[in-house]
């Protein structure tokens, strides 16, 4: 995480995500042969940012499920179903971070914890710190685009059908994509 002025300390604090600025997105491969994109228009997020000590720096979010999009409402229903989410018993899903690696310049692997389903596992995102600024409201501004693969199968997410092709309908592999705007508090 490098910024445009010397002064790192000052740019240190802690940040929330905009949620009007910030995409928390994914995308499923469909029938073998296409990608589903969707994204969670719901969620609370803060960070910790130190940019001086770029490893010292931790990150929290907790997302609504029943904020999924995917731009077709009967596939978001059926993706809040028992089958893949269960927002009913599951309704929200959680990521707290445990570590930062640095890997040179703007670029950074935050490590942490995700649970979807009452599942924790370990996931390490790959991010890269797109910029700092000042918007018009005088809000101080910091920009990173993440991205990582998960198994939806490691958190219990194992609904699928059979296609008379061969293959199934939905992949186990899952890509999140993560874009952030996250204002200095």
């Amino acid at each position: 995480m490098t910024a445009p002025t010397t002064d790192t300390a000052a740019l240190s604090g802690t940040y929330t995500l905009d949620p009007t600025h910030t995409r928390l997105g994914f995308v499923a491969r469909h029938a073998m042969v296409t990608k589903v994109r969707g994204s969670f228009g719901e969620f609370e997020a803060t960070a910790d940012l130190d940019f001086t000590n770029p490893e010292n720096s931790t990150a929290h979010v907790v997302i609504q499920v029943a904020s999924i999009d995917t731009g077709q409402a009967q596939r978001d229903e059926h993706l809040r179903t028992n089958d893949f989410f269960d927002v009913p018993s599951f309704p929200t899903w959680t990521f707290a971070s445990t570590r930062v690696e640095t890997k040179g310049g703007d670029d950074f692997v935050l490590h942490g914890d995700l649970t979807i389903k009452d599942v924790t596992k370990p996931v390490a995102i790959d991010f890269e710190h797109t910029g700092t600024a000042t918007d018009a409201f005088g809000n101080f501004r910091a920009g990173f685009e993440g991205r990582t693969t998960i198994s939806r199968k490691d958190f219990g997410v194992t609904w699928n059908a059979p296609l008379e092709a061969g293959g199934v309908m939905v992949g186990d592999k899952i890509v999140l994509e993560l874009d952030v705007s996250a204002i200095k508090a």
